[in-house]
């Protein structure tokens, strides 16, 4: 069973992506921010982190920066959810590490295909 950790502040979205991800067997864990979800990504060392770009404490992009740069934490996939969808904004998430990039508002079909992709890199 894969474990993944969804970082997101936006409680719709969270429950979206949840009961998604529920769905196809994944073990879940959450946070609503990104102290939060640095901690439980060091602590719990998931398959793969949803992270939100905005949210409060550390942005996405920082968390995944802290996680690129920790011996332990740096192979851990990362899948970007942001409203943010400028090519500079696409720049600085993957400077910062993350794997993949999906656009708010996005379709919950493309979730599931953009995790099952990063889950099949091993």
């Amino acid at each position: 069973m894969t474990r993944i950790l969804i970082c997101e502040d936006e409680p719709d979205i969270l429950t979206l992506i949840e009961r998604r991800l529920a769905r196809e067997g994944h073990e879940l864990l959450t946070a609503d921010n990104g102290i939060d979800g640095l901690r439980l990504a060091l602590d719990e060392l998931p398959d793969l982190v949803v992270l939100d770009w905005m949210m409060p404490g550390l942005t996405g992009l920082e968390v995944c920066a802290a996680l690129r740069a920790h011996p332990e934490a740096s192979t851990i996939r990362v899948l970007m959810l942001t409203a943010r969808a400028q090519e500079s904004d696409l720049r600085a998430a993957y400077e910062a590490g993350v794997d993949e990039f999906l656009i708010k508002p996005f379709r919950p079909g493309d979730l599931q295909d953009r995790v099952a992709a990063l889950l099949a890199r091993a």
